[in-house]
C-alpha cells in the first residue's frame, strides 16, 4: 500500500500527508517555496517535479525510506467536517473545475438524475436552492461511503480519519496535526521544528485556493444547511473526525476546534 497522498520536500525537511479540502494547496506551495524560493507556477496538485509525491514513481522510494525511518518532521492538517463537506459540494459538485468542465465528467448529470440535485450554471449565476441540493448531495455522499454506491467514495468527501490512518497503518508517525481554521499558527508550528533551505515568513505567504472563483458562493450560514437528518448523516460519516480532531458536532456554526489534537490517541485509534 505504501504512503498514498504523501508529499515530501526534495530537501527532506518535512513530510506531509495530504487531506483534501484542508488547505492542501497552500501547504504544498509552502513546501515547494521552502526548497526553491519560488512558488510553483500553477496548481501545486499539477506539479510533477520540485516536490516528492507518492503518485510520482521516482518519489516512492525516498518517501518510504524517510517515513519508515521517521527521518523528517511529519504532519497533516484537518478541518471542521461541516465546513469541509460544504466546501466539497460547492467546489466539486456546484462549481466548474480548472479545466472549464464539471468535476469527473458525468458525475453531476448522474446526481441530477438519481438524487434530484440542482447546481445552476455560470449562465444563470448559479441560481439554485443551495440548501435543498446540498442535503441531497449529503445523502449521495453517505451512500458512497456506507455502501460504495452508486460509486466509490471520492477523496474530497471521504473522512479525514481514513486519509490520515493510511500513513500510520503503513508505518508512519505524525509529529503534528493542526487545524485549517488556525492555519498560520499551525503552519508556523511546523516551520519552527524544521530547517528549510529557504526561510519562510508565513505572514507573507499568499493564500492558495484552487477552488476559488469558479462556482457559486455560499449564501447561508453553515447551520442552515444542516437540519436534523443532515446532522444525523454527518455524524454517521464523520463521527471519528469530530471525536479525534476535537470539533463541535452540536454547533455547526462553531467552526473552531474545542481542544488540541491528542497525537497518542490518534495513533492508537487509527493505527490498527
Amino acid at each position: 500500500m505504501g504512503f498514498p497522498g504523501t508529499w515530501m520536500t526534495e530537501s527532506e525537511s518535512m513530510v506531509y500527508r495530504v487531506v483534501p479540502k484542508c488547505a492542501c494547496s497552500s501547504i504544498g506551495q509552502i513546501m515547494f517555496y521552502s526548497d526553491h524560493g519560488r512558488f510553483f507556477d500553477g496548481d501545486i496538485h499539477d506539479s510533477t517535479a520540485g516536490l516528492h509525491k507518492w503518485s510520482q514513481a521516482e518519489s516512492q522510494k525516498p518517501i518510504e525510506q524517510n517515513v519508515k525511518g521517521h527521518k523528517s518532521y511529519a504532519f497533516t492538517c484537518v478541518r471542521n467536517p461541516y465546513g469541509r463537506i460544504l466546501s466539497s459540494f460547492f467546489d466539486k459538485i456546484a462549481g466548474i473545475q480548472r479545466n472549464g468542465k464539471r468535476y469527473r465528467g458525468n458525475l453531476v448529470p448522474q446526481l441530477v438524475q438519481k438524487y434530484g440535485i440542482e447546481v445552476g450554471s455560470p449562465e444563470d449565476g448559479f441560481d439554485f436552492d443551495q440548501i435543498k441540493s446540498f442535503r441531497r448531495f449529503l445523502l449521495f455522499a453517505r451512500d458512497t461511503i456506507r455502501w460504495r454506491r452508486p460509486m466509490e467514495p471520492d477523496i474530497h468527501w471521504s473522512a479525514m480519519s481514513g486519509h490520515i490512518s493510511t500513513f500510520i497503518v503503513n508505518g508512519g508517525r505524525y509529529d503534528n496535526i493542526f487545524f485549517t481554521e488556525k492555519f498560520n499558527d499551525g503552519m508556523q508550528s511546523v516551520l519552527d521544528h524544521v530547517k528549510t533551505p529557504v526561510p519562510v515568513d508565513i505572514k507573507a505567504i499568499p493564500k492558495f485556493n484552487e477552488s476559488e472563483g469558479h462556482g457559486p458562493k455560499r449564501i447561508h450560514k453553515i447551520s442552515e444547511y444542516f437540519d436534523d437528518l443532515s446532522r444525523h448523516l454527518v455524524w454517521e460519516i464523520y463521527k471519528k473526525d469530530f471525536q479525534l480532531f476535537k470539533y463541535d458536532f452540536d454547533d455547526p456554526d462553531n467552526k473552531m476546534p474545542t481542544g488540541e489534537v491528542d497525537l497518542d490517541e490518534v495513533h492508537a485509534k487509527l493505527g490498527n
